[in-house]
């Protein structure tokens, strides 16, 4: 099942079970952040990627630039393990994972937690790749990707115990859109994904192909 019918699958389900109240929060949201243009100011393909250091999961400094003198890079942000999407998302990425190192690119995802809870889930979905804290969503910034949550969806987050002042390191607000870049050698992007809808994600399938496509290219 391609990744994004699976999300749609799951948030269909999940709708049932959220009160009509969070769903309209939800939902305002999402068009506010949507109408925003956030989106459209997002680097995109042919912007050269900022270059960043940020912990990793098990204390190791990884860099942008040190991954880049090994091959391509697919780099993909995301908003924390509290996040079912994300979840499902990270998973995915994992069962192509084999597929994306065998085109000789380095898997990394970013989000704005804490390491230990990156280690966490790291060990719960059993990662082979790197997973990144950017606490304060400095990297994500950089790239377009920082927002922040209006109060009411705080509030409604709040209520659902995902304690983002703990997870985020004392950042709770500030998220970043979904996003996958493609980056190659020389540190340009050469395919992007972006979107407002936290639902949608990139699908495996076109990752692999724009590490294809930059073999064609080299």
């Amino acid at each position: 099942m391609p990744l994004n019918a699976e999300l749609r699958a799951f948030y269909e389900a999940r709708q049932q079970q959220i009160p009509a109240e969070i769903r309209e929060i939800m939902r305002r949201a999402g068009q506010e952040l949507a109408d925003s243009g956030q989106a459209d100011r997002a680097l995109t393909v042919g912007d050269q990627a900022p270059p960043f250091r940020l912990p990793s999961a098990t204390g190791e400094s990884v860099a942008l630039d040190n991954l880049l003198a090994r091959g391509p890079v697919v780099l993909a942000f995301y908003r924390g393990a509290w996040c079912p999407y994300c979840n499902i998302a990270l998973r995915a990425l994992q069962q192509h994972y084999d597929a994306i190192t065998a085109r000789g690119a380095h898997l990394v995802a970013v989000s704005p937690q804490v390491p230990d809870e990156s280690l966490t889930l790291t060990e719960k979905h059993e990662l082979a790749f790197g997973v990144l804290s950017d606490i304060g969503s400095e990297t994500a910034r950089q790239y377009g990707l920082a927002f922040d949550l209006p109060d009411d969806l705080a509030a409604v987050y709040d209520k659902l115990g995902f304690d983002l002042q703990r997870v985020n390191g004392g950042h709770p607000r500030t998220l970043p859109l979904p996003a996958t870049y493609v980056i190659d050698r020389d540190g340009v992007i050469r395919w992007a994904f972006v979107h407002t809808d936290y639902t949608l994600r990139a699908e495996p399938a076109d990752i692999l192909a724009a590490l294809d496509a930059l073999g064609t290219t080299r």
